[in-house]
């Protein structure tokens, strides 16, 4: 980070997030899987099947970025869309066997990945940053900040 730019903290949290993610998404590549396809997988190994409109707003993953991701996966034949047989407006994706298949092996990955990006880190050190930054995933103020960011410009971002 250039000059004094990392005392804030959150300037230093979005340098470190966009190597984070291009070193993710680069440790994903030789799958034909993206980030967002890994997120989508494990929401669904987690949650059981879903709706995709509530998958994709639990995900905070635009319409339209959500149908072109599931699209390739169920191509991939990782994940089926079947309407829901209580509303037939919507559709209901569910994880298939060679998606868990999939889903184990870019877990794999994005686990050799931590152990390398964080080799730096006494191992107590990596437990605590972990918990904190999952503290702060799960707290309400970041996502209703970054709800209220996008509600005011209009904007669908993925994030």
């Amino acid at each position: 980070m250039p000059g004094t730019v990392a005392e804030h903290t959150v300037c230093l949290l979005v340098k470190l997030g966009q190597v984070a993610f291009r070193l993710s998404e680069d440790s994903l590549e030789d799958t034909g899987l993206r980030v967002r396809h890994y997120s989508i997988l494990q929401a669904l190994a987690d949650n059981g099947p879903q709706p995709q409109l509530g998958l994709g707003t639990h995900l905070r993953i635009d319409p339209a970025t959500m149908a072109g991701s599931l699209d390739l996966l169920e191509n991939a034949g990782y994940v089926t869309r079947a309407r829901d047989r209580t509303d037939r407006r919507r559709y209901v994706v569910e994880l298939t066997p060679a998606g868990t298949t999939a889903l184990s092996r870019v877990n794999g990955k994005l686990g050799l990945l931590d152990t390398q990006v964080f080799a730096d880190l006494a191992p107590a050190d990596r437990t605590a940053l972990h918990r904190i930054l999952t503290e702060l995933a799960s707290g309400a103020t970041l996502p209703t900040l970054f709800d209220e960011a996008r509600d005011r410009t209009g904007s669908r971002k993925e994030s």
